[in-house]
């Protein structure tokens, strides 16, 4: 990275942080604004990190697909479920993205010098940044997408999972992503398996908990997932891929403008924004349209930047209430062993709902209907749960 020390910006927007949320901002104004100098700063020398993002076609519009079909690694045309009480197959369209294919779109795609990596972010304000190494950079803007900012300020339960993609002797004969399997021992939380056939004889699983704490024994979590595999009859014959993270879920909610604040002054995006769903805690959706937002604006400053992902930020967080509601209903109304009854009446609902859900997009009727009848964990005890934990 060259060293900042001339007068005046040294490039229009930087983005602190190459991975999804900063990655596809600076892929959108590459699209969308090739005039503007776009420079992301990332601290590791691999962009993206070590994910595997996957999304249902309806959680972003056709624009999104464009912005992310050149990263698309595999595709379905449905997916399952299983619970205890049934078993459904959906026909929503189904992709996964693996980080290097992110990497290798980002470095294809961007000039040379629109990547900086190895360097640790120092300081950043609305147009300025300071490394490690003692460089300093000037932009028009700068937008902060490093990763979450003070979670201590929000109440949040955690999805934390371990993941290993496998090659097996035989083909293993599953065609069609599982998205939940919750016939599996209910553990530290809703448990469920998550399984991706990527080949004949390539298939990712993954063990997924809804838990309370974000601790976890990433040994032992494997460890089941192998155990799964043998259920299923799959001979292992190597493990080639692992990963595990773990995800904020918000409660019952948090001091969202202290949260904010805890992130820095410049313009933030992604988990720092908290710009993330707050049932299922995926980002992408909402990292897609920040990236369109960004690169649909006429001013770059930092400081309309910054007003800009904050006024965003803010309608997300007020949008989030209902399922932030359904987040104490899962976390404080129901017991741990009860809690995949919630999914497995979700997962009987309009295949519509179910989409629009996912997509943060559910309407007041969709809303209406997930509470009406009889819901496994009453309402009215999340309800009091959440007002409790405002007390």
């Amino acid at each position: 990275m060259k060293p900042t020390m001339a007068t005046g910006p040294t490039c229009d927007v930087a983005i602190l942080g190459g991975g999804l949320a900063g990655g596809l901002i600076a892929l959108e104004l590459h699209r969308r604004r090739p005039d503007l100098s776009v420079l992301v700063v990332e601290e590791s020398e691999k962009l993206g990190g070590n994910h595997r993002w996957s999304f249902f076609e309806s959680d972003v519009d056709a624009d999104g697909m464009a912005l992310l079909g050149p990263m698309i690694g595999r595709s379905w045309d449905g997916y399952e479920v299983r619970f205890p009480a049934h078993r459904r197959e959906l026909d929503t369209r189904y992709h996964t993205i693996k980080s290097s294919d992110f990497e290798r779109v980002l470095r294809d795609t961007l000039p040379r010098e629109a990547i900086g990596s190895g360097d640790r972010v120092l300081g950043a304000t609305t147009d300025t940044v300071v490394l490690s190494n003692g460089e300093r950079i000037e932009a028009g803007g700068v937008i902060d997408a490093r990763g979450a900012g003070d979670l201590t300020l929000l109440e949040c339960g955690w999805q934390k999972f371990v993941g290993v993609e496998i090659e097996t002797e035989e083909p293993h004969g599953q065609e069609l992503p599982v998205v939940m399997d919750a016939t599996v021992e209910q553990i530290d939380g809703y448990r469920f398996v998550y399984v991706l056939p990527l080949s004949g004889t390539r298939i990712f699983i993954e063990d997924t908990y809804y838990s309370n704490l974000p601790a976890m024994d990433a040994k032992a979590i494997e460890q089941r997932c192998l155990d799964y595999a043998e259920t299923k009859g799959w001979i292992i014959d190597a493990v080639v891929h692992r990963e595990k993270g773990v995800l904020p879920v918000t409660c019952t909610g948090g001091k969202f403008g202290e949260y904010w604040r805890s992130g820095g002054k410049a313009a933030k995006a992604g988990v720092r924004a908290g710009l993330f769903h707050p049932v299922t805690g995926y980002s992408l959706p909402d990292a897609v349209r920040t990236a369109q937002m960004v690169a649909k604006r006429s001013d770059f400053s930092g400081e309309a930047l910054r007003d800009a992902m904050l006024t965003m930020a803010a309608g997300h967080w007020r949008a989030g209430g209902f399922y932030r509601m359904l987040d104490t209903m899962m976390f404080r109304g129901a017991g741990t062993e009860d809690r995949y009854k919630i999914l497995e009446r979700f997962y009987t609902l309009d295949a519509g709902l179910i989409e629009r859900f996912y997509a943060g997009r559910s309407r007041w009727s969709d809303k209406l209907r997930i509470v009406s009848g009889k819901p496994p964990i009453p309402v009215g005890r999340g309800l009091k749960a959440l007002m409790g934990s405002k007390a």
